[in-house]
C-alpha cells in the first residue's frame, strides 16, 4: 500500500511519446508515478526505469480507456493500491485522417471515449478529493487543433475543442481551492500519433517536429506554475491567435488545405 506522505501522479497514455516523458519528468520531480495505457510490456518496463533512475514507487495499469467501464476501473485501482492523487495528467488520445461520411463508426466512436469521456470522468473522479485536501493539480492535452474546426479529422478536432473549453471552464471554477485544471495545446509532436491516425504520409513538417520531451516539459512547467492554457511553439501559438480571429469560413478552408497536403 501507498504512503499518503507520498506525492503520486497518475499519467494515461503512457506507454510513449509526450504521456512517456510526462512520466519521466514527474518521477524527476520526486513524485511517485501510475502509469496508464494499453501496452503492460511498455508500462512496466517504464516503470522499472523510473523506480531505478529515480527512486520512486511506481504502478503500472494496463487497460484501455476507450472501454466505457474502464475509467471507473482505473479511479478504483488507484484507490485500492491506497493513493491520494496530488498530480492528473490527462493525455491518453488518438487522431482518425479521413472524411467523416467514409469513415469507420467504430474508431470514431473509440476517439470520442477516449479523448472526451475518458478524461471528463477521471477528472470528474479524482477532482473532489483533491478539492477536499485543497492540493492538486490536472493537467489535460488538448491541441492547436482545439482552435478551429479540422476537415478531414473533424471529430479529432472536435474532440480537443471540446477539451479546452472544458478545462478552461473548471480551472475558472477552481479558483481560490488550491487545486488547478492547466490545458497543454500541442501542435504536430515526434511522436506515433501519425501512424495511429493512419496517415503517415500525411505528417505536417516530417524531420522539423518538436521531439516529445519539448512539449511534455512545457505542460509540466506550465502545471505547477498554475497557468490555465499553453500552446508549444510560437508558431503554433500564432495560428492560434489567428484562429480567433480569422473569418471563420477562411481558418475552416486553410485548415483543410494545410490536411488535404
Amino acid at each position: 500500500m501507498a504512503g499518503k506522505r507520498e506525492k503520486w501522479a497518475l499519467v494515461t497514455g503512457a506507454s510513449s511519446g509526450i504521456g512517456s516523458e510526462f512520466a519521466r519528468l514527474l518521477a524527476a520531480r520526486g513524485y511517485a508515478v501510475a502509469l496508464s495505457a494499453r501496452r503492460k510490456d511498455r508500462l512496466e518496463t517504464l516503470a522499472a526505469e523510473l523506480h531505478r533512475e529515480h527512486g520512486v514507487r511506481t504502478l503500472a495499469i494496463a487497460l484501455d480507456l476507450a472501454e466505457p467501464a474502464a475509467a471507473a476501473d482505473l479511479y478504483e485501482e488507484v484507490a485500492r493500491n491506497g493513493i491520494e492523487l496530488e498530480v492528473l495528467v490527462n493525455n491518453a488520445g488518438f487522431g482518425h485522417w479521413g472524411k467523416f461520411a467514409e469513415s469507420p463508426w467504430e474508431r470514431e466512436r473509440e476517439m470520442i471515449e477516449l479523448n472526451v469521456r475518458a478524461l471528463v470522468e477521471l477528472t470528474k473522479r479524482f477532482l473532489p478529493g483533491m478539492v477536499e485536501r485543497r492540493s492538486g493539480r490536472v493537467l489535460n492535452v488538448a491541441s492547436t487543433a482545439a482552435f478551429q474546426p479540422g476537415p478531414l479529422m473533424a471529430v479529432y478536432f472536435a474532440t480537443k475543442a471540446f477539451v479546452l473549453s472544458f478545462s478552461e471552464a473548471v480551472n475558472e471554477e477552481l479558483r481560490g481551492t488550491g487545486v488547478n485544471v492547466t490545458t497543454l495545446c500541442p501542435g504536430p509532436t515526434q511522436s506515433e500519433f501519425f501512424v495511429k491516425a493512419e496517415a503517415q504520409e500525411k505528417q505536417l513538417g516530417k524531420g522539423k517536429l518538436p521531439d516529445a520531451r519539448q512539449v511534455a516539459a512545457l505542460g509540466i512547467d506550465a502545471l505547477f506554475a498554475g497557468k490555465h492554457t499553453v500552446v508549444h511553439g510560437a508558431r503554433n501559438r500564432i495560428l492560434a491567435a489567428l484562429g480567433r480571429i480569422a473569418p471563420r469560413s477562411t481558418v475552416i478552408a486553410g485548415t483543410r488545405k494545410v490536411l488535404e497536403r
